[in-house]
């Protein structure tokens, strides 16, 4: 089974600050650097780097050839990640010494991807396979209902959470993958009891995944409740951290069919990321998850 992802590309511009920017102040960073991210981009890194048979679809600017031999030398398929005269999307990053992150983003790109681009990709997976989906680009209605239409497993991470979500045809959702901001929006609350309650409630035939960062996550249907703690690191940069949790919760979990063993491995990675500057950089192979694991054990 082969994992879709239609999802967003960006070229990162991260700063090294001492805190976040306030209002009307300017301030100097202590170093620059560029990377390649967007939550579809890591999502992709992180679902080939934990094993899985990944295609990438989406739009990219004619200053993004770079993106495209990274994703491809990954091993992923980007026969359906076109070009536009748009320029790629991009995001501006502030880092603090703790490791936290606040990101302005600008959409670009990725905000052109069309209902038929959609369907293309929809149509080229076989029944059964697994259709990936964020809050990043356009067309997420459309994808919704496309990749429900042809039987494939719809799994969406609402992020950057915003209104229009209430709006998507969220029944189609076989898997949600929340962390407590994305949750708090689509149920009012932050605590699993009180997310499983609404979400089961409102979307009886899906499951949910609630990630909560150093606490670890949580996985749900109508029949049980599975919880994985955090494993204890020292932060230094947590951009990509709940990407790189998505791509091996995901991997693992069409491999095995098994959440709590997704969880753990969902965790472990997002463990390792975070303690790596960088994005899509951060995102570990597979055997160093695994190891990890062994060592702990």
């Amino acid at each position: 089974m082969r994992i879709l992802n239609i999802g967003s590309v960006n070229i990162d511009h991260v700063y090294a600050v001492d805190h976040f920017v306030r209002p009307g102040e300017t301030l100097a960073s202590a170093r620059y650097a560029v990377f390649a991210g967007g939550k579809g981009f890591n999502q992709s890194i992180a679902l080939a780097r934990a094993g899985a048979v990944t295609r990438h679809a989406g739009m990219v600017g004619r200053d993004a050839a770079w993106l495209l031999e990274r994703l491809t030398r990954e091993g992923i398929d980007v026969s359906h990640l076109k070009t536009t005269d748009l320029a790629t999307g991009h995001a501006v990053i502030q880092v603090v010494p703790s490791g936290e992150n606040a990101i302005v983003l600008h959409g670009g790109a990725n905000l052109a991807v069309s209902a038929e681009l959609v369907t293309q990709a929809v149509s080229a997976c076989s029944k059964g396979d697994c259709l990936l989906l964020q809050n990043e680009t356009s067309s997420t209605a459309e994808a919704i209902r496309s990749g429900k239409r042809h039987g494939l497993r719809v799994v969406f991470n609402p992020a950057p959470m915003s209104p229009v979500v209430q709006d998507y045809p969220l029944q189609d959702v076989d898997l949600f993958i929340l962390n407590e901001t994305e949750a708090e929006g689509l149920t009012g609350h932050t605590t699993p009891a009180g997310v499983r309650t609404t979400m089961i409630a409102k979307f009886p035939r899906s499951a949910t995944v609630l990630t909560m960062g150093k606490d670890g996550a949580v996985f749900f249907d109508s029949a049980r409740m599975l919880r994985q703690p955090g494993f204890v690191v020292t932060p230094v940069d947590t951009t990509a951290a709940g990407d790189t949790f998505i791509g091996f919760f995901l991997a693992e979990l069409m491999r095995s069919n098994d959440p709590a063993q997704a969880l753990r491995l969902g965790c472990r990675a997002a463990a390792i990321c975070v303690t790596r500057p960088g994005a899509a950089e951060s995102i570990p192979l597979l055997q160093e998850v695994l190891t990890a694991q062994e060592a702990k054990a």
